[in-house]
């Protein structure tokens, strides 16, 4: 069988294991099913999933000039503290970003490589942390807005990282830590403009386990652009990874945008 399209990031289902599906405009895949079998994949070319234009993909599924005008690219996606939105400043589109900004927002901690310190929207969960790669996570604060969300990022990072290391996360090597325990003991580090919204006696720890039947010793990515046709046996899909028997991984969210032709 043959499917074509513009790829997107992964669909999820939070389920033991957790399901994938990549979705194209008229059909989609069902990559749990797909587990232990060959699949090529093709590349053949470009869709800026902003504007739908065949140019090439600068970021985030993006073209260049799209990434550099469009709300959904601003600063403040990636520093969270740089919001401005519940202030009425403008950034690209205040409509959008009022949108995007003011509205309730967790900080967590996610273990996938190691413990780490993000954002994400409160709809995010748990997608956001399956997206990671996370073998478990825990909320530490919900808050009104992206801003308050954003400095007490900031002000953990300091204890915490706040990025994966995506070969270990792969590799599933990773030391147990208990994230109740870790959430407990950051009362006073957390700014005090959201001292309010910390409860740390809730019962809210998620266990997330992804549908792998062999974890890669060694890992080697897939680029499209330097070899833009592959053939594998799929054993693996964790995070936004497909994990091939040969430990080749290919990362979906990266290749955003491109066309792609898939054939099972």
């Amino acid at each position: 069988m043959t499917y074509e399209g513009v790829l997107t990031k992964m669909q999820t289902e939070y389920s033991n294991p957790i399901q994938y599906y990549l979705v194209f405009e008229n059909s989609f895949l069902h990559l749990n099913q797909l587990l232990n079998k060959s699949m090529e994949i093709t590349f053949l070319g470009y869709q800026c999933l902003n504007c739908g234009k065949k140019k090439k993909i600068f970021r985030q599924g993006f073209c260049y000039d799209c990434f550099m005008s469009s709300a959904a690219a601003g600063d403040w996606i990636m520093k969270p503290e740089l919001s401005t939105a519940h202030l009425d400043i403008e950034d690209r589109d205040l409509e959008y970003e009022k949108r995007v900004q003011l509205q309730p927002h967790i900080v967590y901690l996610a273990l996938s490589s190691e413990v780490k310190v993000g954002v994400t929207r409160l709809t995010q969960v748990p997608t956001r942390w399956i997206d990671q790669g996370a073998v478990q996570a825990i909320p530490i604060i919900e808050v009104p807005n992206r801003y308050l969300a954003g400095i007490t990022e900031v002000a953990l990072k300091n204890h915490f990282a706040d990025k994966t290391n995506w070969q270990k996360m792969l590799k599933n090597e990773y030391l147990p830590v208990d994230l109740i325990k870790e959430r407990a003991s950051l009362k006073y580090l957390i700014p005090k403009e959201v001292q309010e919204y910390y409860h740390p006696e809730k019962d809210d720890l998620y266990d997330l386990h992804f549908p792998v039947l062999e974890y890669p010793k060694k890992v080697s990515s897939l680029n499209l652009d330097k070899l833009p046709n592959f053939s594998g046996k799929l054993t693996g899909i964790k995070g936004q990874y497909l994990i091939f028997e040969d430990g080749t991984v290919f990362n979906v969210r990266t290749f955003e945008g491109y066309v792609v032709k898939i054939n099972l």
